[in-house]
């Protein structure tokens, strides 16, 4: 019995491509700047821990910068 030696079918021509695209990037720094601004306007310059700025507004802002992250991931 001889060995038989397998060979592998010829590699067809692949495109290297990214899976993001450059606005798919840009999009992503956006989203990071919008929860950068986010955690900026929680940090807070007033003594008042029950501001409106820090207890709904800047959380809104956060949540937003993360859906707008999610939504820049899925675009194609």
């Amino acid at each position: 019995m001889a060995l038989e030696k397998k060979t592998s079918p010829v590699a067809k021509d692949v495109k290297s491509e990214l899976v993001f695209t450059r606005k798919n990037y840009q999009l992503l720094l956006i989203s990071i700047a919008i929860v950068a601004v986010g955690f900026i306007l929680m940090m807070g310059t007033t003594g008042d821990i029950y501001d409106f700025r820090r207890t709904l507004l800047a959380p809104l802002v956060v949540l937003s910068g993360f859906a707008f992250g999610v939504y820049a991931i899925l675009k194609k």
